[in-house]
């Protein structure tokens, strides 16, 4: 699963990177929660790329109650397209979830170690998202929500959980923005080094956060 992440490089730089101009500035952070606002890339009515924040944890637009939005911080792969939470964003709100990084925990004894997990090359990326907006009867702005897609984890990473986050390198992002695209395989080269279990409150923040503290996990 994905359940926290990190993102700290220059928007406008990253943004660029798959193919946004004119991004506004985003406060790096290492400990993004759900439920907290997320930076995302999707595309307008024109066709035109844009930079936004949305909140994490997908509230479908039939819900009754956007608290429902916390148990959908994640979407399965292999389930996205049938299951009514989901399957309407599929089909018309894509979007891509800038991190440049995730935590995933692994059990030790009685502990779980948490783990930095991020691209070899030191890149920021990609997540595969969608998004939905909800509309409270009660106010005239909509609450526009998100979910990151998990796969299978790959060899690498089955050793420290079986999900992962479905990672698109820039070509392949452009492509999961086109409603009628298939979901892709995750592309990218990855390292892991095991951080401080100050991680583990999502009040923490700071460069610190993924500071190793032990060895990195070897391919």
């Amino acid at each position: 699963m994905c359940g926290r992440f990190a993102f700290y490089s220059p928007a406008e730089a990253t943004a660029a990177l798959f193919g946004v101009t004119n991004a506004p500035a985003v406060e790096p952070r290492y400990n993004i929660a759900p439920t907290q606002y997320i930076a995302a890339i999707r595309a307008n009515e024109q066709g035109e790329k844009q930079l936004v924040m949305l909140r994490w944890g997908l509230v479908p637009f039939w819900a009754k109650d956007p608290s429902i939005g916390a148990r959908m911080i994640n979407a399965r792969a292999e389930t996205v397209a049938e299951k009514p939470s989901f399957r309407g964003a599929f089909k018309k709100r894509r979007c891509l979830v800038l991190a440049d990084g995730y935590y995933e925990w692994q059990r030790s004894g009685e502990v779980k170690i948490p783990w930095f997990i991020s691209r070899s090359d030191e890149q920021p990326m990609a997540f595969a998202g969608l998004w939905e907006s909800w509309q409270d009867p009660g106010s005239t702005s909509p609450l526009e929500t998100v979910t990151i897609i998990t796969t299978e984890a790959d060899e690498f990473l089955a050793r420290l959980h079986h999900r992962m986050p479905l990672i698109l390198a820039p070509e392949q992002a452009q492509t999961w923005l086109q409603p009628d695209s298939m979901l892709p395989e995750t592309s990218a080269a990855l390292r892991a080094w095991p951080v401080d279990r100050r991680v583990n409150n999502a009040r923490n923040e700071g460069a610190e956060l993924i500071e190793p503290a032990g060895g990195a996990l070897s391919a």
